[in-house]
């Protein structure tokens, strides 16, 4: 590995892994729109929506930060009201219950109109067009939650980008596999890399912030108080659930909370992050190794990620899992080859596991994930494996992560459909 090659994975880690508040899908709806009414230079009083069949199924039951609500038309009336395009991902960060209120009558006194893009376009994509008399003004997103590919206002084109380029190809800029993720994060430099224990700091930060409250379903608040009531025991594995559910109950229930996010999602950045950071504490592991271990776990989702796509019908979790499982193997002593085992198992244990969009009850999905990654690093470690005679699990584990990314980024095509059709007739 070249130096360059380090410096374009340091690069390519610090884009993928990044601040977020709220649900990214409904937060980029946001981001749009605010970067609408920026160039439309005024509050719109007509609102049209367009988007991909993904982005809607994510965004339409999931709590936005700060209002008690859930689903677009709350989030497009914040973005108008106080969103600023140049937040990012927490382009809702200056909410507060005046902007709530506004934003409620502002719902009420506006045209808006949410619809399901109809032409061909990217699993992730967002089209606003916002309106106020004579005057018009367009915001395209594609391909990434952060990633304009178009903006024009009234008749006049001020940006226009096909949707391959820009974040697409900074992906293509460093060719990964396991190997490589494995050496980079095992040799690599600690100064270089002690970056990646802000996330950790930030993620758990939000599981604590979470405890104390009684966000969604409280699976993490719930798996708490239960091993300190001795019904499931109280161990690192229990503690390692709970943080990484807790989390994501806040997160998915609309708390103001700010997470680390992993390849445009927040709950796959809480569970790459989390379960290794809770285990590493708890067994007394230095800076160094956490560091190593998170970079591990993360950019092993972040390489799934890219040939698995940014939205799928495949949860999340099993990208997450199979990174945080990484992390725990290295953390328990393992080399590459247990490294390589823990993907084995993991992919062999909960590929297929749907994306029913983003809701409260995706920590109970992230608590399965978890679970199984620990499960999962823990038969590594005892040189147990799944083989290449078993099911879509191939003897070169790179091919194996393929396979996985096949089943769901194609494979899995027409169940996204019927999720989506379930979820909009209900």
């Amino acid at each position: 590995m070249t130096n360059l090659d380090r410096i374009k994975i340091i690069e390519l880690i610090k884009r993928e892994v990044v601040p977020a508040i709220g649900c990214t899908e409904p937060i980029a709806v946001a981001l749009c729109v605010a970067k609408a009414k920026e160039i439309l230079g005024t509050k719109p009083n007509k609102i049209e929506v367009f988007l991909s069949a993904n982005m809607l199924k994510n965004a339409m039951g999931v709590g936005i930060p700060s209002t008690h609500e859930i689903g677009l038309p709350i989030s497009i009336a914040l973005g108008v009201i106080i969103g600023k395009s140049e937040y990012g991902l927490e382009v809702l960060k200056d909410s507060t219950p005046e902007a709530v209120a506004e934003a409620s009558q502002y719902i009420k006194d506006t045209d808006i109109n949410i619809e399901l893009k109809k032409e061909s376009c990217d699993k992730l994509y967002i089209e606003v067009r916002a309106y106020n008399g004579d005057e018009s003004a367009k915001a395209i997103i594609s391909g990434n939650h952060t990633h304009f590919v178009y903006l024009s206002k009234n008749a006049e084109v001020l940006f226009n980008a096909e949707s391959s380029s820009s974040a697409q190809e900074n992906e293509e800029d460093v060719k990964l596999n396991l190997r490589c993720i494995y050496d980079f994060a095992t040799t690599e430099s600690f100064e270089n890399i002690r970056f990646i224990l802000e996330a950790g700091k930030v993620n758990k930060a939000a599981a604590e912030f979470a405890f104390d409250k009684n966000y969604g379903h409280s699976i993490g608040r719930m798996l708490l108080t239960g091993s300190k009531s001795n019904l499931i025991g109280e161990s690192v594995y229990t503690k390692v659930l709970s943080y990484t559910s807790a989390a994501c109950d806040a997160r998915m229930a609309g708390a103001m909370v700010k997470v680390m996010s992993n390849s445009g999602s927040g709950n796959q950045g809480i569970s790459a992050t989390l379960p290794v950071v809770v285990y590493a504490e708890e067994m007394g592991k230095s800076e160094e190794d956490l560091a190593r271990a998170l970079i591990l776990s993360h950019l092993t989702a972040i390489y799934i990620k890219q040939s698995l796509g940014r939205l799928s019908a495949l949860c999340g979790c099993v990208v997450s899992g199979t990174g945080s499982s990484c992390g725990i193997t290295y953390l328990m002593g393992g080399g590459y080859k247990e490294v390589c085992y823990s993907i084995q198992n993991m992919i062999a244990n909960i590929t297929g596991m749907l994306c029913d969009g983003a809701k409260p009850s995706c920590s109970l999905k992230v608590a399965t994930g978890v679970s199984t990654a620990m499960l999962s690093a823990m038969m590594a470690m005892d040189g147990k494996y799944v083989t290449s005679a078993e099911g879509i699990v191939d003897e070169d584990v790179d091919k194996t992560i393929r396979n996985l990314t096949r089943i769901g980024s194609s494979g899995m095509l027409e169940t996204d459909k019927i999720v989506l059709d379930i979820m909009t007739n209900k």
